[in-house]
């Protein structure tokens, strides 16, 4: 994927998410008004109070339209990476922020229980404003919800749950009035409790996988799993050694060391840590970028070829000891550095030879020139037309 439809597919993802929150953002306005207004003219304290939980629903969907729009601008110099965790730590918030909503739930089903002459009151009207509002807010708990699952945004997804505890308040109202016609004018508060206790799991659950991508965490293991053999399929790679991969918002990064063979040219080896690159982009949803090391060998637990001298060294040591032959020739030399050890080798013009016989003998030479570095593992030569 090209910067061009990178940077559309992010300005696409924030218009989605744009577009969920503000439905759900009217759904919230309409129903706390009519929930405030019902519950004065009804006489119903609770209908009242789960009126202004709706509208305080408002605050968080401002906050996730914030998040969304600064979280999807571009890469800067600042920000190489994005400005995804701004949608993280707006998830941290809204994780906060359901946790407080199941303590207030919590708290006032107590006071009941502890209070008998605090009661619900009902009516009618009541009763049916508090069943839409749970159709209402259930129905889009579930449109967030499948936005947030297509949009990798667990952003969304904390917002989703929040509406959903608004329609657990409703509920909660709807078995309280139930338990007033009934004669079990408690029986709210019991319900409460139990739904207090399932917002706040989901609440804590939501801050403990934000705070977990905060720090950089990796991706689940049968994700990295999968991308691993993803890897594998590309032609060229031979293993594969520090595998690393964490998450951004709804996007994923993997940073990955491929072995391939050692005698391969740069380009070549360039060319197949591109289509590792490509690979892992085209079959793997999240996985928004890719950086991949080319190794001749496996270096992960310490390179051997640390201590070997630097090739401006090697070609000066090789110059001295291969005075016969012309400086030039010698600067083209390639050099393998390969389990802590250097392999030369040596392309010579096969003009330099009066007759064939002569390159045998002046191989040896060479190699006999070189026996005293004990660096150099093997000298190959090579002679062109």
């Amino acid at each position: 994927m090209n910067a061009a439809s990178e940077m559309s597919a992010q300005q696409q993802r924030y218009r989605d998410v744009r577009k969920v929150t503000l439905v759900g953002s009217v759904l919230d306005f309409m129903l706390g008004v009519a929930k405030i207004v019902v519950g004065w003219f009804a006489n119903s304290q609770a209908l009242i109070a789960d009126g202004i939980h709706s509208l305080s629903d408002l605050l968080t969907d401002f906050m996730v339209l914030y998040a969304a729009k600064h979280s999807h601008r571009a890469a800067d110099e600042t920000h190489p990476y994005g400005h995804g965790r701004i949608e993280t730590l707006a998830t941290v918030s809204l994780g906060v922020v359901l946790v407080i909503v199941a303590i207030g739930i919590a708290t006032s089903s107590i006071q009941r229980l502890n209070d008998p002459g605090v009661l619900l009151d009902f009516s009618i009207l009541a009763l049916l404003v508090a069943l839409v509002s749970v159709v209402s807010k259930e129905w889009i708990y579930h449109y967030t919800m499948a936005a947030a699952r297509r949009l990798r945004s667990d952003m969304l997804m904390a917002n989703a749950w929040h509406s959903r505890s608004d329609a657990f308040s409703s509920i909660v109202v709807l078995i309280g009035i139930a338990g007033v016609m009934l004669g079990y004018p408690y029986l709210d508060a019991i319900a409460a409790v139990v739904v207090a206790a399932m917002i706040a799991k989901i609440g804590f659950g939501l801050v403990r996988s934000s705070t977990r991508e905060l720090i950089d965490t990796a991706l689940d293991p049968d994700k990295v799993n999968a991308i691993r053999e993803h890897i594998y399929t590309v032609s060229g790679v031979r293993s594969i050694h520090t595998l690393r991969t964490r998450k951004s918002a709804g996007d994923a990064f993997v940073d990955v060391h491929i072995q391939v063979d050692p005698r391969l040219s740069v380009s070549e080896g360039h060319q197949i840590g591109d289509a590792v690159r490509r690979c892992l982009m085209e079959h793997v949803d999240e996985v928004t970028d890719v950086t991949v090391h080319i190794d001749p060998e496996n270096d992960e637990t310490g390179s051997p070829c640390n201590e070997l001298p630097a090739r401006e060294k090697v070609i000066d040591e090789l110059k001295q000891r291969w005075f016969q032959l012309p400086a030039a020739t010698i600067e083209t030399v390639t050099l393998h550095y390969l389990s802590g050890e250097i392999d030369v080798e040596l392309d010579l013009p096969i003009e330099i030879l009066q007759d064939i016989n002569e390159a045998k003998h002046l191989v040896l030479e060479l190699k006999k020139a070189v026996s005293s570095l004990i660096y150099i593992r093997e000298v190959q030569v090579r002679f062109r037309a």
